[in-house]
This record gives C-alpha cells, sequence and structure tokens, in this order.
C-alpha cells in the first residue's frame, strides 16, 4: 500500500530519529534542511537501484529514433528519461509473455542500439514518495538516518548504528539489516499489517 509521503516526510522521519528539529522544506534556510536537499536523491536513487523493487519495475516499448547509429548496429531506441540504475534490467523483441531476453543490442549514452526492429525494457524508475510502499519508505528513513547522522549529531558511532540497521554489519555487504526484511516483503508481494520497527533505544 502507498503510504502518502514526500521527500521532506521521509527525511523528517529520519531526523526525528536522530533526536533533531523537523524541517519544513528543502529551503526553509536550516543547515540540516540544505544538506538533506542534496543527500536525499542520491541515497533514494541507490537505494531503488539495490534490489529490483516489484513497485519500480516497469516494461515499455522504446521509441525508436529516426537517425540511424553511425555504427555497426542498424536502430537506435530513446531510453527512459525515468531509468536509474545506469542501465536496462533486461530487453525483449515481443511483449508476449514468456519472450526471451536478447542480447544483440549496445547501450550508448541515452540509446539502446541494435538490429531489431522492436525493443521492450524492463528497467527501474524512481516512483514517487507517495506511491512508495511503506516498507520502503522506512527502509529509506533508516537510510536517510544512517547519511545524516554523523552532520547532525556530530557521532561517528551513530552513524554506525545506523548504517547497521539500515543494511547490517560490514560482514554482511549491504545486504543486511532493515534491507534484507524489506527485500523479503517485496518478494511475497504483500505488504504486512505492521512494519516490525528495530529496536532503537541505544543509539539515541
Amino acid at each position: 500500500m502507498a503510504t502518502g509521503d514526500t521527500d521532506v516526510s521521509v527525511v523528517n522521519q529520519a531526523i526525528l530519529l536522530l533526536g533533531s528539529t523537523e524541517i519544513s522544506s528543502f529551503d526553509d534556510g536550516s543547515e540540516i534542511a540544505g544538506l538533506s536537499e542534496k543527500i536525499y536523491p542520491h541515497v533514494r536513487d541507490a537505494t531503488l537501484s539495490m534490489y529490483p523493487w516489484t513497485f519500480a519495475v516497469k516494461k515499455i516499448q522504446l521509441q525508436q529514433l529516426a537517425a540511424a547509429p553511425l555504427n555497426e548496429w542498424r536502430y537506435a531506441f530513446q531510453i527512459p528519461a525515468d531509468l536509474i540504475t545506469g542501465g536496462v534490467r533486461a530487453v525483449f523483441n515481443s511483449s508476449a509473455v514468456g519472450a526471451n531476453t536478447i542480447r544483440n543490442f549496445e547501450i550508448s549514452a541515452d540509446q539502446l542500439l541494435t538490429d531489431e526492429t522492436t525493443i521492450y525494457v524492463d528497467y527501474v524508475f524512481r516512483p514517487l514518495e507517495a506511491e512508495m510502499p511503506a516498507y520502503f519508505v522506512q527502509l529509506l528513513v533508516y537510510q536517510m538516518a544512517w547519511h545524516l547522522a554523523e552532520p547532525v549529531t556530530d557521532q561517528i558511532t551513530k552513524m554506525e548504528a545506523w548504517r547497521t540497521i539500515a543494511i547490517g554489519s560490514l560482514a554482511e555487504n549491504g545486504r543486511g539489516g532493515y534491507f534484507r526484511q524489506a527485500m523479503s516483503i517485496d518478494g511475497q508481494g504483500t505488504v504486512p499489517r505492521q512494519i516490525e520497527n528495530f529496536d532503537i533505544a541505544d543509539v539515541r
């Protein structure tokens, strides 16, 4: 279920976890607002790129461009403007159910080059925060708490604690913490009635 959140509300939840005062907007003139405005887009896109979240993957047919490529390929197709991962997840020459992926293509800047005349792609896009499910918003909150912890609290230990809450210990290579739980929820295709919270009393 979508949460109705905004970029500012996500940041404010993280700020409150760090014991600081909420911002009214990214341009309210406070130091933390300016810092959040710079950090949040990168954290959001990086988190969306960490896993093929079901709510953030779409399939579309690419538009063939009029100008032919200046190399060995015959056709060029426009890469979607809202693609955020630097590449597509899968490429097809048909929209048929069960269509096989193709490998005879090349990505160059914002174009996909191929000899195929029809191209469909699966890719990760950037949904609005209001459209994100609760488990992902919670992960974003923990991610922002991690990235804001040191500048807000001036304590490296809090930064490390929130990193562990968000993505686990260093030994888990970014696949632990709440991120693992969010992946599990997303993989089930359903959102539980209540999101489990971590015990954060020891890092406040």
